[in-house]
């Protein structure tokens, strides 16, 4: 059974930095591409960056230049690094991966960060 599990979300003052990780289990990633989503209260579901199995990368625009999506195969685990975090970074971070092979998509449970003085 696939299971995707984030962590290092929490609370951070304007201007600092947290790493998020989904550590996935249960398949082989290699061959996924894994985005991060994020969602804050009253708001949809948003695309933050995406990293292909190739190691190629997209980003939203309002996170451009602050943060940095990769991923290390040989730990099945994708990490999202934020930077320079303002307080409209604050959502609800939710780990996702498409499995090419098995044409099926995942989702982990999501991970609050709250960027607040």
């Amino acid at each position: 059974q696939v299971q995707l599990v984030e962590s290092g979300g929490g609370l951070v003052q304007p201007g600092g930095s947290l790493r998020l990780s989904c550590a996935a289990s249960g398949s082989d990633f290699r061959g996924s591409s894994m985005r991060w989503y994020r969602q804050a209260p009253d708001n949809e579901r948003e695309l933050v960056a995406t990293i292909t199995n190739g190691g190629n990368t997209n980003y939203a625009e309002s996170v451009k230049g602050r943060f940095t999506i990769s991923r290390d195969n040989t730990k099945n685990t994708m990490y999202l690094q934020m930077n320079s975090l303002k307080a409209e970074d604050t959502a609800v971070y939710y780990c996702y991966v498409y499995v090419y092979d098995f044409r099926a998509e995942y989702w982990g449970q999501g991970i609050q960060v709250t960027v607040s003085s």
